[in-house]
């Protein structure tokens, strides 16, 4: 199933409105009233670079200026952003990553607001004007909205759906309330540029850049928020190939981000309590979901036992299908909600495998995989 160009247009009136929302939307401002540049990094994205720049285009915040960084590409990454008509810079070497290649694009900016949003992800029409209601706040320094797959057909992509719908639709909003969103996505977010800049921009001491960059910003004494209702469509890994390079560096990443910030989660009751939960859900659910329950049914020769694999079905479905029911989705979310539990068992085999790597063998993983 694919979602498609017109579905990316009708998707927000799908989604429930965020409590960001201040007037009403679709008015096309042909100057902003808050100018803001948009910051595209791209390594061989030539097959879906021209989607995201077009819906870029078709904003109704329209940026003041896009810049794509072309980071290298052999594919001709370059030549089609520029056939769009937007500003294309190119590093003289590749950077090695997409903090690289943002960081680079960052001393060219020279407004207010900085919007980083993937090669591979296009936007509804008024994402960039919900998220830019976020700053009415001084205090906030960063803002990011709901994501959702683009395509839905193979199982990786249906197990990340149903994962997308979970988080996005409940465990986000929950963060918000308590003003500690574990993350300000990678894929679409939007930034004060100084407090962007007084940050450092992107760093790659870790592999998850949008992680480090959010802590970064708690440390410093900004908010960020979510804003449920501006929502992105990326191109999610669509095979195990792809899968397992995003999964391996999120991983990770992860466990280099508690390394790096563990002083920082002390201070900051909610956000330390949701790494708290996720390493244990991450680390020891994992082992007793791979390991214990498999050799407890086999050593008690009691079958009945594997049912626990799936005792937490009611959990993950009501909020999934809470969240799908307004989208008029029920149907394809039911139909995915087992290719969840497959992606949830990988996800757990590169978690323990990046806990491992990082934290008992001392072996930090730097080279930095595109997952599509």
């Amino acid at each position: 199933m694919t979602i498609t160009s017109a579905d990316v247009g009708q998707g927000l009136a799908r989604a429930r409105p965020a409590r960001a929302s201040a007037g009403p939307v679709g008015r096309r401002h042909p100057t902003p009233p808050a100018p803001v540049t948009v910051i595209v990094p791209a390594y061989n994205e030539s097959a879906s670079i021209a989607d995201t720049i077009r819906s870029l285009r078709a904003q109704t915040m329209v940026p003041a200026e896009i810049i794509v960084v072309d980071d290298c590409s052999t594919d001709g990454t370059g030549d089609v952003a520029r056939a769009l008509g937007v500003t294309v810079v190119r590093p003289p070497r590749n950077t090695g990553s997409k903090a690289g290649a943002q960081s680079f694009a960052l001393t060219r900016v020279r407004t207010g607001f900085t919007v980083a949003i993937d090669a591979d992800t296009a936007l509804a029409p008024d994402a960039i004007e919900r998220l830019a209601r976020a700053f009415d706040d001084p205090r906030v320094a960063a803002a990011s909205g709901t994501v959702l797959p683009r395509h839905v057909n193979t199982i990786w992509e249906r197990g990340r759906y149903i994962e997308y719908l979970f988080a996005f639709f409940f465990y986000k909003r929950v963060q918000d309330q308590y003003g500690a969103p574990l993350i300000s996505s990678g894929c679409f977010s939007m930034y004060r540029s100084q407090a962007l800049r007084d940050a450092g921009g992107w760093s790659n001491r870790t592999l998850a850049e949008d992680m480090d960059l959010t802590w970064t910003l708690y440390e410093r004494g900004h908010s960020v928020r979510f804003v449920d209702d501006a929502v992105c469509y990326p191109l999610e890994p669509h095979d195990y190939r792809f899968m397992s390079c995003q999964l391996r560096r999120w991983s990770h990443g992860f466990v280099q981000n508690v390394r790096t910030h563990w002083r920082l989660l002390l201070d900051v009751p909610f956000l330390r309590q949701a790494v708290a939960v996720a390493c244990w859900d991450a680390v020891f659910a994992s082992l007793v979901y791979l390991l214990l329950l498999p050799l407890v049914a086999v050593v008690l020769q009691n079958p009945w036992l594997l049912l626990g694999y799936v005792i937490d079905l009611p959990a993950v479905a009501v909020p999934v299908l809470a969240a799908a029911a307004p989208r008029r989705e029920i149907g394809r979310a039911l139909a995915s909600l087992p290719a969840f539990f497959v992606l949830r068992t990988v996800n757990a085999v590169f978690f323990l495998g990046a806990v491992w790597g990082e934290w008992v063998r001392g072996r930090s993983l730097r080279v930095y995989e595109k997952g599509h």
